[in-house]
């Protein structure tokens, strides 16, 4: 996958189009991403007994995209961009397509 935990990204499509974050966490079966603080959505939750009543309500998530409607935003260049890799001597390196920096 070429995107990694750490990553800041920029959302292509879906309701936070345009919107940037950090990448916190990285499925790799399902191929998807969760981007802290976008893709929020509401849960209502019930409490379950005695002790959890102050745990019900309406809590905010934060729910995994998928990995097509992000862009790598290079931190060399500042723009979104497609990603690459290069050898260079006995390790892989990825790079900016566009300003061919290392990633």
């Amino acid at each position: 996958m070429k995107i990694k935990k750490g990553d800041k990204v920029k959302i292509t499509l879906g309701k936070d189009r345009g919107k940037t974050g950090s990448v916190d966490r990285v499925f790799l079966k399902e191929q998807k991403v969760l981007v802290g603080g976008l893709n929020v959505y509401k849960k209502h939750l019930k409490p379950r007994g005695e002790k959890d009543k102050k745990s019900a309500g309406i809590v905010s998530l934060s729910r995994p995209l998928d990995i097509s409607k992000v862009a790598l935003i290079c931190p060399k260049c500042g723009k979104p961009v497609r990603v690459g890799y290069e050898k260079l001597g006995e390790e892989k390196v990825r790079i900016c397509k566009s300003c061919k920096g290392k990633i």
